[in-house]
């Protein structure tokens, strides 16, 4: 994988591409993100199962950061 300059970041559809590889379904919303100073892409996927995902990717390196189940009460 080639690291992107300090400056610039992966783009929504690379994190996206990443995303669905770790967590297969739909995309269905994106947006980015500041977490503990790291910018991230944060990438909600509907499953098969019917099942919510967000999947946070680091915006500059692209490494997946977390991978949780999102419920209605949240």
């Amino acid at each position: 994988m080639v690291m992107p300059s300090p400056n610039q970041r992966i783009s929504p559809q690379h994190a996206m591409q990443i995303a669905v590889q770790r967590v297969p379904g739909q995309i269905i919303h994106y947006g980015m993100d500041m977490e503990n100073g790291t910018l991230i892409y944060e990438i909600f996927i509907l499953t098969a199962h019917n099942k919510i995902y967000e999947v946070e990717v680091n915006a500059k390196t692209g490494v997946i950061r977390k991978i949780e189940e999102e419920n209605d009460y949240d």
